[in-house]
């Protein structure tokens, strides 16, 4: 009798998830792992800025209360750290000496927030916002109609930003080119986005260039964002929203192609036979434009994962690399985007 595949899933975000629970539905016999360095497990992390409404109880987030994956059969291995992947040998090695075998592999480990290189210093005086863990410092230091200031601003930074002028916070927005990314518009229409944005409240400094965060604790605010003009911003917390890098330094020796994300095919398939990626950090082949092309946003992530795990169960399905990528103003004046699309 032949033994049931033993699928193994690097990253537990929107594509991991919809991976698992294909692939269960898929192959009720299959052996599926899930390893993440996160502590939780699946929570849609679009919504993290509900914290800033009031919810503040991480069991609410999940996707599935945890003993869900046991009764799927799902192991789901948190706060596990994938450091190596031998293509050859089809194994993962784990930060704290373990190696995992694998029949096929998906990677969905995502990307990490890009900053720039003159702010890497300054990285303690910032607050990041990537997890839950993270949000819920974000709240704890910003006081109630405080100030954040944010450089950058991709489109996860402005939803967050939109949310914290809702709830009575104020925004500093420190306008760049990764202002709105993934998203790439024309100098005309990046103006009518950001005076939309003046309009819900926000204060712009547009193209100006941060050179550092100072701690200021001892003034009327706690930080300041000193600018390349001379200028400072002063506020409470400071972010950086500039994009994402793709994770792939532990893919290495995995025996795949590589650019800046891991290139696929658009099966999703790479150049190693037994390995898939999906989400924030895979490229995909566009034939029609001979390039390969990141698609980022919650819908394109999660259809990625379960389009994966259905070629991984024998299926030849295709991504569609037409998809829509749109960001405009509706008759109200609030900023529609096709990466915020549900």
């Amino acid at each position: 009798m032949t033994a049931p595949l033993h699928h193994v899933i690097i990253g537990s975000g929107s594509a991991g998830y919809g991976a698992a629970m294909t692939l269960r539905g898929e192959d009720a016999d299959c052996m599926i792992t899930m390893v993440t360095i996160d502590a939780l497990p699946f929570y849609n992390r679009y919504d993290l800025p509900g914290v800033f409404r009031g919810h503040h109880d991480w069991r609410k987030l999940l996707a599935v209360p945890p003993a869900r994956y046991d009764e799927l059969g799902i192991k789901l291995r948190r706060s596990s750290r994938v450091v190596d992947v031998d293509g050859e040998r089809q194994t993962i090695s784990l930060a704290h000496q373990e190696d995992v075998a694998y029949d096929r592999l998906l990677v969905c480990a995502g990307g990490r927030s890009y900053l720039a290189e003159n702010l890497i210093d300054s990285v303690g005086l910032m607050h990041g916002f990537g997890s839950f863990e993270a949000a819920m410092r974000v709240y704890r230091a910003l006081p109630k109609g405080g100030t954040a200031i944010i450089i950058g601003g991709d489109m996860i930074g402005i939803d967050l930003a939109l949310t914290l002028l809702d709830t009575g916070y104020r925004v500093v927005l420190i306008a760049n080119q990764q202002t709105f990314w993934p998203h790439v518009v024309e100098p005309v229409e990046r103006k009518r986005l950001l005076k939309a944005l003046e309009n819900k409240g926000m204060t712009i400094f547009a193209d100006e260039r941060p050179v550092g965060v100072l701690d200021t604790r001892n003034k009327k605010f706690s930080r300041a964002v000193a600018l390349e003009s001379g200028t400072e911003i002063t506020g409470d917390v400071v972010m950086s929203f500039c994009g994402l890098s793709s994770s792939v330094e532990f893919m290495l020796g995995a025996g795949v192609d590589i650019e800046r994300g891991i290139l696929v095919n658009p099966e999703l398939r790479t150049t190693n036979e037994t390995i898939w990626a999906a989400g924030d950090i895979c490229q995909i082949w566009h034939d029609k434009e001979k390039i390969y092309k990141f698609y980022h946003g919650w819908k394109n992530v999660r259809v990625m994962g379960e389009l994966a795990a259905r070629n991984m169960s024998g299926s030849h399905e295709i991504f569609d690399v037409e998809v829509e990528d749109r960001l405009d103003i509706d008759d109200d004046g609030n900023l529609r985007s096709t990466f915020w699309t549900r």
